[in-house]
């Protein structure tokens, strides 16, 4: 909850919004005498805890909302598949996709995995001498590299309608997606399943520059007895502006019917459709990447006899390069 999206407006008026679906949830459970581990997102568990730092409204509003004080379990952290954690997301995600029919996981809102062990410091003796430096805004502009915004994304494709009468029975569809223009941080092409068509949900996560489209390609595999038969064809394509979503940023979260282009341009009256649903988090600095690589030393005395008894000092050139192995400055180190 320390990144930056986490103080956006948008944010966290969708974060309300869920944390009252959740609650809601919670409350038909309770009605049905269901027993089930609701496990929040994080944007939910946010408003939760914040709703929590209020205790007379807390108490008040879910006695209204769901007859009794609901306490907060934030004991269990085992995340292990067919555990507590882990079961009870999963039915978390199921009731409430099947309740609101919009996705559970979003952007942003995800666990990330075991945070890194924090650096330590080894303390050591020198006898450099420092000397303060006057700083100058003539030195400010000596590294020029350009500001990049990312944003994170999920993806995943729900449903597909309209399929020709030869296609809606025979062999597997899948969804190839990628960037119409591919970035130093997304530039891949992925495989993504239909939910409505495999049963099996799919949600890619990845992160890209704020910039560009998405483009989804549907793809039929044909599956044949006789080996090498089978053929993949490509039914049509869609795409989705990301500026359209996060300039302005009004939404973090969409998910609505695609109609899809045939390869040959020519739109039917009933075209295929794809619904897909995605989500953003709002764009930010991406962090740079730099890497220092060194050439080899050079010397004076590497063309002449060395003098006895006097060692020459050497120089080198150090390269400083960018992720997209630009240079961003040289520097000349001596070593005596």
């Amino acid at each position: 909850v320390s990144r930056s999206h986490f103080n956006n407006d948008v944010f966290l008026e969708e974060a309300v919004a869920r944390y009252k679906g959740f609650l809601h949830l919670i409350k038909k459970n309770r009605e049905r005498s269901i027993k089930r581990f609701c496990v929040p997102t994080y944007d939910i568990d946010l408003i939760w805890h914040t709703h929590q730092l209020h205790p007379d409204s807390y108490c008040k509003d879910m006695s209204k909302t769901l007859g009794k004080v609901l306490e907060h379990d934030d004991m269990d952290q085992d995340r292990t598949k067919g555990k507590k954690l882990d079961t009870g997301f999963s039915g978390t995600t199921k009731q409430w996709e099947e309740t609101f029919g919009s996705r559970y996981p979003k952007a942003g809102a995800m666990y990330r995995g075991t945070a890194p062990s924090p650096l330590t410091t080894i303390p050591f003796s020198s006898d450099i001498v420092s000397k303060e430096v006057v700083s100058s805004k003539e030195c400010q502009k000596i590294i020029n590299i350009p500001d990049l915004k990312i944003v994170e994304v999920f993806v995943e494709i729900v449903a597909v309608k309209n399929l020709p009468e030869d296609h809606k029975d025979k062999g597997d569809l899948f969804v190839f997606f990628s960037k119409s223009q591919p970035d130093i941080f997304f530039n891949a092409k992925q495989k993504l399943t239909i939910l409505s068509k495999s049963g099996m949900k799919q949600v890619a996560s990845f992160q890209c520059e704020a910039t560009g489209e998405l483009l989804f390609e549907l793809v039929s595999h044909s599956t044949s007895k006789i080996p090498m038969t089978g053929a993949s064809k490509t039914m049509g394509t869609a795409s989705l502006s990301l500026q359209n979503f996060i300039s302005p940023i009004s939404k973090l979260a969409v998910e609505q019917w695609f109609d899809l282009v045939p390869r040959s341009g020519n739109v039917s009256s009933k075209p295929i459709s794809l619904r897909i649903a995605v989500s953003f988090t709002i764009p930010t600095l991406a962090p740079h990447l730099l890497r220092m690589v060194r050439s080899r030393p050079l010397s004076k005395s590497s063309c002449f006899f060395p003098l006895p008894g006097r060692i020459q000092p050497a120089k080198s050139w150090t390269r400083v390069i960018d992720e997209t192995q630009s240079e961003v400055i040289s520097l000349q180190m001596r070593y005596n």
